[in-house]
């Protein structure tokens, strides 16, 4: 036997198994150390230290970077194989960057001035080094995160329990000084960051008198992460950086992001997050647009506050920096272009992401066929491009585009004199389809909820049962599941069989799914509502049931109620936008056991219904 031979042979016995080891030893130490670089950051910006502190907390920095250090460094030299496997080339650009920190190790400061200086400096800086190991430490914690879907775990439960823990940390985060006024208990803490979380809106306190810019900071973090969700931004991230993952992990993640295959999964969600960071870009600059110069804020002042309101809006968040919310006279007059921009976001973001990249696929579709034109100056008219459209897409967007028209005339026309009363007819038409849109599902507000008739709380309560589009940042039923069960009944009506639509059966599946999702809804309504009355005596029950519809809608809207609810009620209404962001079937599938699927059928019996 030659001598490689045998080497290859003691290697694999005997060297490989100490590898493996020395490797699992240091992804627990970066694991650790991304834990604690984290809270030290926290700490340093929540909190206000002293110069011993912050001496303390360079020495911990110092320690994460020397762990990432080594870690990296035995990937590379122990399991060269694997690591060339499953680095990306921008993981590769990571590496390299973080070896650049050690040029200023090894090298001394230049004495002469120029880009060898600036450039050294650079790389010395606390900035670059924190905001490098940072992302070490997401990429860290997002593989670690991801590698537990390969225990077999219940992917509905690790969804929400991925939910939970996001809504603990903000509720920390909230409470830190540096994040308030004047401090703010806990539980209020813990009713906005899952309102921010679960992207809903409602408040237990005046947010804009209540948060310091930190405090409005770590709500948008909350709300952008609650919008995409937890385990879509660690599964990215995952897979992006980190290369393949295992086979499970893929079918899990493809169930979560409905994509079509596994080839599909990555470019799905790249799609996910290009489209969020595009329209709130797009949003951003268009905000900024309207008001700028007119709201007495600085250039900083405004665009940030466009970026937090476009992000709000599109993640269907509903939260406002603005005391009163969007009913605030600097934008309630002279601003119609502004509420156009909030409604069209609140659309964009609740329709669904699948309905998006089937309009990104419609878009290119046409773009190639008017580069074909440019090209021959021949018109290719015999191709038919109706099966674009898939048949999620339409009903969503004629559902979507029905209750937008209703809504926004039964609006108008039971306020054209009430609540907007003094109106131009322009403003008046421009609030009609504004408080159209945001019960589906934002929660911002631009007129005293409270004010509104009777008819008009009917309309909202409608709106908000239903929502917006499936795998969308909107809660409610879903305009899916709510088009679905009125096919069912049309077809039960007229004696059919098959629930049939644009020349498509309906799948049984959906039709059992929809029908349970508006059960459970009328059950969790009723449970919630009939507790809170208890707990509240003598409160308006129309203002419970908005509230509790509200709330598992992640809708936002709210007829003064929220602020003067008691601790326990408080907690109710949280668990309420839990529930309603989660999601009533996932969560149920993630608690309820699993009933293994039999070859035997009973045989049918028939029940007597009417």
């Amino acid at each position: 036997m030659k001598i490689y031979h045998k080497f290859l042979l003691y290697q694999n016995k005997w060297i490989h198994p100490y590898v493996r080891m020395t490797v699992g030893v240091m992804t627990f130490i970066t694991y650790l150390m991304s834990v604690l670089l984290i809270v030290g950051v926290v700490y340093e910006h929540g909190f206000t230290i002293s110069v011993a502190e912050a001496h303390q907390l360079q020495h911990l920095y110092h320690g994460v970077w020397i762990a990432f250090l080594i870690d990296v460094t035995l990937r590379i030299l122990l399991e060269y194989k694997d690591t060339r496997r499953t680095f990306s080339r921008l993981t590769w650009i990571l590496t390299i960057l973080l070896y650049l920190t050690l040029i200023p190790v090894i090298f001394h400061r230049p004495e002469e001035e120029g880009a060898v200086l600036q450039f050294w400096d650079f790389l010395h800086g606390k900035t670059y080094r924190l905001v490098l190991l940072l992302i070490f430490s997401f990429l860290s914690l997002s593989n670690g995160l991801v590698r537990l879907l390969g225990r077999r775990t219940n992917p509905s439960l690790i969804l929400a329990v991925s939910f939970l823990i996001i809504i603990l940390v903000g509720t920390g985060l909230l409470m830190l000084p540096r994040c308030t006024v004047n401090g703010i208990s806990w539980v209020d803490s813990l009713f906005i960051s899952t309102s921010a979380v679960c992207v809903t809106g409602l408040t237990s306190v005046d947010v804009a008198s209540t948060f310091t810019p930190t405090g409005f900071t770590v709500i948008i973090l909350l709300i952008q992460i609650g919008g995409l969700g937890v385990m879509t931004l660690t599964s990215f991230f995952a897979m992006f950086f980190m290369g393949n993952t295992s086979l499970y992990n893929q079918l899990v993640m493809r169930d979560m992001v409905s994509s079509d295959s596994l080839n599909s999964l990555l470019s799905t969600l790249v799609y996910i997050l290009a489209f969020t960071l595009v329209i709130e870009g797009v949003g951003m600059l268009a905000i900024w647009g309207d008001i700028h110069g007119t709201m007495g804020m600085d250039l900083q002042e405004e665009l940030a506050f466009s970026a937090f309101h476009a992000i709000s809006a599109f993640c269907n968040a509903g939260f406002s920096t603005l005391p009163g919310n969007l009913g605030n006279p600097l934008v309630m007059t002279g601003h119609n272009p502004f509420f156009i921009y909030i409604s069209l976001l609140i659309i964009l973001g609740g329709i669904g992401f699948p309905i998006l990249v089937n309009f990104k696929d419609i878009i290119l579709y046409h773009l190639h066929r008017l580069r074909h034109f440019l090209r021959t100056w021949h018109w290719d008219g015999s191709r038919r491009f109706y099966h674009l459209y898939n048949l999620n897409t339409k009903i969503a967007l004629i559902v979507t585009f029905l209750l937008l028209v209703l809504g926004t005339a039964g609006i108008a026309l039971f306020e054209w004199n009430a609540a907007f009363a003094g109106m131009p007819v322009a403003d008046k038409w421009t609030q009609a389809f504004f408080n159209a849109v945001c019960p589906r599902t934002a929660g911002f507000n631009s007129v005293d909820l409270a004010g509104l008739g009777v008819q008009t709380l009917l309309i909202y309560l409608f709106l908000m049962w239903v929502g917006g589009g499936s795998q969308s940042t909107a809660g409610g039923i879903k305009v899916n599941a709510f088009a679905v069960v009125v096919l069912n009944l049309v077809a039960v009506l007229r004696g059919t069989e098959r629930v049939e639509v644009f020349g498509r059966e309906l799948s049984h599946d959906s039709i059992r799914r929809s029908n349970a999702t508006v059960v459970m809804s009328f059950g969790v309504l009723l449970l919630f509502v009939f507790i809170i009355s208890i707990l509240e005596p003598g409160t308006s029950l129309l203002a419970i049931t908005f509230e509790c519809v509200s709330a598992l809608s992640t809708v936002g809207s709210s007829l003064n109620l929220t602020q003067q609810l008691g601790d326990d009620s408080k907690l109710l209404v949280a668990l309420l936008m839990f529930v309603g962001r989660v999601g009533l079937i996932t969560l149920m599938l993630g608690v309820i056991k699993q009933k293994k699927h039999t070859k035997y059928q009973y045989p049918s019996g028939q029940i007597i219904i009417n």
